[in-house]
């Protein structure tokens, strides 16, 4: 008892309970005031009626007239009758279904609450007391436990329905404690799971749409995340033991053989050389790591400005123009007048310069490379790098994102692996998504970047004497 008590389903069914008892108290207190309003005003016009209309027959037709009246009125014996009595000056009853006179005032026209004997019993009843010409006394009066069976039902009706909401109040709190022991307990035993390691342990979910399943899908996709995240790290770490290897290897084996061959001056400095390179491959992939997981952290989403993106793609195309004219490649740009979008600058020139990084290593002498940033309203800004290489097959293309991974095409090529991985980071980071087409020959990168409708205002805007818009981004490489 005491452990449902604590529950909360039961102190929610509880309070609601008590809300409508509540509820059920305050519509039944203005109902019970109109009733006996409705009632004591009732009596009163049908009291005061009963003695106009007897008053009237006194004066058409007289005493004797009156006392007929109320004989034959006696006589009937209706149910629920009013109690009459007409007396003379002296109060010595002439007609009615009253003994005596029961009022200590007599003439007072105004409804008093009287006691009178009424077959052996006394009785309460509301009475109106008029006196006629001739000082005739006349007293109308009306049993106030006429409508007493009907308040009686009042009451009754309302105990029945505070039993009945009080009744159904405990059984709901019952089943919606059952029912949410049942949820409660399925999301322990598969937190129970994950705690234990099972990371592909998930929440169970509903198709129905409430509370518990919106937190359970919120939790799930958190799991996800984590799941993520964790083998991230595990393929990281297997990745750097693996492609630091061959550098610090090949370091160790250069510096191993100097150390026993002493060369000469000029073999020895190049053997040094050929060091700092390896040392400086290993700290580009501890850079280019700590980068990725900078970005996978979220931290980055703090600086988000908004910028013309269409600039940062000029500034990027200008960067390796002249690097496309050595190897013979036309770079080309397409951009609309403005792009505005709210991001991260320095990472978006970054996977921006990947992009045409890769497309400047593999498409071949007298190819092209279209660079082209377009903004769409009803889509986003599309960035986006095209080439007429060889492209990705089909089967690589899930894979080439992930980290330290190199194809078939890039094999003999500088790199490690892990450019395309920043972009699709990048793009993740913004709230989107690296898109690889395949065009049949060549590929396209493309990255749809939510709009920033402020910005546009701001990019567009007339000039009204204020300083000329500077676009935040500066490409770097």
């Amino acid at each position: 008892m005491i452990r449902v008590m604590r529950s909360s389903a039961a102190n929610l069914a509880a309070a609601y309970t008590g809300l409508g008892l509540l509820a059920l108290a305050l519509f039944a207190a203005p109902l019970w005031y109109a009733w006996k309003v409705t009632i004591e005003d009732g009596r009163v016009e049908i009291l005061q009626a009963d003695a106009l209309r007897l008053t009237e027959v006194f004066r058409h037709d007289g005493a004797d007239g009156l006392v007929t009246y109320i004989e034959a009125r006696v006589r009937l014996h209706v149910a629920g009758e009013r109690l009459l009595l007409l007396t003379d000056a002296n109060y010595k009853p002439l007609a009615g279904n009253l003994r005596a006179w029961p009022m200590n005032e007599a003439g007072d026209p105004n409804v008093h609450n009287i006691s009178v004997v009424r077959r052996g019993q006394t009785v309460k009843a509301a009475a109106v007391a008029v006196t006629l010409p001739g000082d005739y006394h006349l007293l109308v009066a009306r049993d106030l436990a006429l409508y007493a069976p009907l308040e009686h039902y009042f009451w009754y009706a309302l105990a029945s329905a505070v039993a009945i909401l009080s009744i159904l109040g405990a059984v709901g709190g019952i089943l919606i404690r059952r029912a949410l022991l049942l949820r409660i307990h399925d999301i322990g035993q598969s937190m129970t799971g994950i705690v234990r390691g099972s990371l592909r342990e998930r929440l169970p979910t509903q198709h129905r749409g409430d509370e518990l399943n919106a937190l359970s899908r919120t939790i799930n996709g958190m799991l996800d995340q984590m799941e993520q995240l964790i083998h991230g790290i595990r393929d990281v770490s297997n990745a750097i033991a693996h492609d630091l290897r061959t550098p610090l290897a090949e370091l160790r084996s250069r510096l191993e053989e100097l150390s026993l061959t002493r060369p000469g001056a000029e073999l020895t400095f190049a053997e040094i050389e050929a060091a700092v390179a390896d040392v400086d491959r290993v700290i580009g992939i501890f850079n280019a790591l700590l980068r990725l997981a900078e970005i996978d952290s979220g931290m980055r989403r703090s600086g988000f400005v908004s910028l013309d993106l269409a600039e940062l793609a000029t500034a990027a195309v200008e960067f390796y123009l002249p690097a496309a004219e050595q190897k013979g490649i036309q770079l080309t740009l397409q951009t609309s007048a403005v792009a505005p979008v709210r991001g991260d600058s320095v990472l978006l020139a970054q996977a921006l310069g990947n992009l045409i990084d890769n497309a400047l290593k593999y498409t071949p002498e007298g190819g092209e490379i279209t660079v082209s940033v377009l903004l769409r309203p009803d889509e986003g800004v599309e960035m986006a790098v095209a080439d007429s290489g060889p492209g990705i097959p089909a089967a690589e293309v899930p894979k080439v994102t992930q980290r330290f991974y190199r194809g078939d095409v890039s094999r003999g090529t500088p790199g490690v692996g892990l450019g395309l991985s920043l972009v699709e980071a990048v793009a993740r980071l913004h709230g989107s998504a690296l898109q690889l087409q395949d065009q049949q020959p060549g590929l396209r990168a493309l990255i749809t970047l939510p709009p920033d409708p402020l910005g546009l205002a701001r990019l567009t805007r007339p000039n009204t004497g204020d300083a000329p818009y500077e676009a935040q981004p500066a490409f770097h490489a």
